[in-house]
C-alpha cells in the first residue's frame, strides 16, 4: 500500500482511539468502589426549583406533587410556561407554585425559557437554582443532596438523571435506555471516581447563583445542556457529578416523540464534537485546565451507536486490507479499538444494564445500530439545527 495511505490510516486510528480510550477508561473506573467523601452537613440556603415547561399540562401535575413531598420552607418552585398553547400555566398555579409565562415567535427552546426564569429571579436571587424538567421525578432527598453539594463545592452539581423504558416497550427503546444509562450513569461515574467533572444532562442540575448568573443560557443550541457545560468549563466551573441524587423520567411512548428526541440529541452532540471538540482539547492543554480537558474528551465520545458503527466499519475495511495485502501491521491496530469498545459495552451492561436488557437482547445491538444509519446520514445532508419539543403521550 502507498505510504500516503498508511499515514492517513494511522491518523484516523489515532483520532478514533481518543474517544475509544476515554470511553473504556470511564467504564472501567465506574466498576470500582465509590468512596463517599461528601459532608453530611445541612447548609442553610434559599433555593428555587426552576421548571421550564412547554405544553406540559398533562404531565406537570405528577412532577409538582413529587417535588412538594420534599419541599421545605427555604425551597420555592418557579414554573416558566414557555410558548404554551395549552393550560400548563393554569395547572401549575393550581398546585400553589409561582408561574410566569413567556411568548416569542422565533426564540423558542428550553434555553430561552431558562434565561427568562433567571432574569425573573434576579430581582431577588436565591442562593441555589435547581433546574428540573417538567416530566421528571426526584428520588428521595434529591433536593437537599443537590443543594448541599452545590453549597459545599461552589460549582454546578449534576444529579444522576436516568430515563426508563416501560416494561412493554419495544426492544429498540430498551436498548436506548441502556445507552442512556451508559452515557448518564456509567461514564460520569467513572470520571467522578477520578475526581473529574461530568457533562450537564439537562435536568437535576443545581447551580450556585453566582455561577448561573454569569453564563448565557439563551444560546439557542439544540443541546443547550452540553453547550452550557462547555461554557462553564471555560470559566473553570466544570460541573460535578452527584450519583446520590436520582432524577428519573420516561422515554416518549410515541414513535414521533422518540424520533424527534433522538435526532435532536444526537445531531446536537455530533455537531458539538465537530465544532468544539478539537479546539476545546487544544485550549484546555494550552491553559493546563484538566477539568476542561476531561470534559472535552468526554464530549468527543460520540453516541454509543455511532461509536460502534464507526469502529465496526473501520474494522471491516481493515480486515479486507489485511486479506488483500497479507500484512497485519498497521491495519490490525483498529481491532484493538474494537476489542476495547466491545469489552466496555459488556462490562457496562453487566454493572448497569442487566435490569434493562437481557444479554440475548444485547446481541441485537448491531441491528439497532444499522437502523440508526439514516439518522447519521441525515446529519450530513439535513442536520437538525433548531430545538423541537419531543411529543409525549401521558
Amino acid at each position: 500500500m502507498p505510504n500516503i495511505l498508511t499515514l492517513i490510516f494511522c491518523f484516523i486510528v489515532v483520532i478514533i482511539s481518543i474517544p475509544v480510550v476515554t470511553f473504556f477508561v470511564q467504564i472501567f473506573m465506574s466498576l470500582l468502589p465509590l468512596s463517599n467523601k461528601s459532608e453530611n452537613v445541612k447548609r442553610t440556603s434559599s433555593t428555587t426549583i426552576l421548571i421550564p415547561a412547554h405544553n406540559e399540562s398533562t404531565g406537570i401535575t405528577q412532577t409538582l406533587r413529587n417535588i412538594k413531598a420534599q419541599l421545605t420552607a427555604d425551597v420555592k418552585v418557579l414554573v416558566v410556561a414557555d410558548n404554551c398553547n395549552d393550560d400548563t400555566a393554569t395547572v401549575a398555579r393550581s398546585h400553589g407554585v409561582e408561574v410566569i409565562e413567556r411568548f416569542h415567535e422565533t426564540k423558542r427552546g428550553k434555553g430561552f425559557a431558562l434565561d427568562f426564569g433567571i432574569q425573573h429571579l434576579a430581582k431577588n436571587p436565591p442562593d441555589i437554582v435547581l433546574i428540573l424538567d417538567a416530566d421528571c421525578l426526584l428520588g428521595e432527598n434529591a433536593i437537599s443532596t443537590l443543594v448541599n453539594e452545590a453549597m459545599q463545592y461552589k460549582r454546578p452539581i449534576q444529579g444522576l438523571y436516568l430515563m426508563h423504558a416501560k416494561a412493554d416497550s419495544p426492544l429498540k427503546i430498551k436498548i436506548a435506555a441502556f445507552a442512556w444509562a451508559v452515557k448518564n450513569w456509567a461514564r460520569p461515574l467513572g470520571f467522578h471516581r477520578l475526581c473529574l467533572p461530568c457533562q450537564l444532562m439537562g435536568s437535576g442540575m443545581a447551580f450556585p447563583w453566582q455561577v448561573i448568573s454569569q453564563v448565557n443560557l439563551a444560546s439557542g443550541h439544540i443541546v443547550e445542556d452540553m453547550k452550557l457545560g462547555v461554557d462553564l468549563a471555560k470559566l473553570k466551573l466544570a460541573p460535578r457529578f452527584c450519583p446520590a441524587a436520582l432524577i428519573t423520567s420516561e422515554f416518549p411512548s410515541s414513535a414521533e416523540g422518540i424520533k424527534t428526541q433522538r435526532t435532536r440529541w444526537e445531531h446536537g452532540h455530533i455537531g458539538m464534537i465537530v465544532k468544539e471538540g478539537l479546539p476545546l482539547i487544544m485550549q484546555s492543554i494550552q491553559q493546563a485546565n484538566l477539568n476542561m480537558l476531561a470534559l472535552a474528551l468526554d464530549m468527543c465520545v460520540p453516541p454509543l451507536a455511532l461509536l460502534v458503527l464507526i469502529i465496526s466499519t473501520l474494522s471491516a475495511v481493515c480486515m479486507f486490507i489485511v486479506i488483500l495485502t497479507q500484512q497485519l501491521m498497521p491495519w490490525s491496530w483498529i481491532f484493538l479499538d474494537l476489542l476495547l469498545v466491545a469489552t466496555a459495552v459488556i462490562l457496562a451492561w453487566y454493572k448497569f444494564g442487566r435490569h434493562i436488557v437481557k444479554f440475548s437482547e444485547l446481541l441485537m445491538v448491531p441491528l439497532y445500530v444499522l437502523a440508526k444509519v439514516p439518522l447519521y446520514i441525515k446529519f450530513v445532508f439535513k442536520r437538525q439545527s433548531e430545538w423541537v419539543r419531543s411529543k409525549r403521550d401521558h
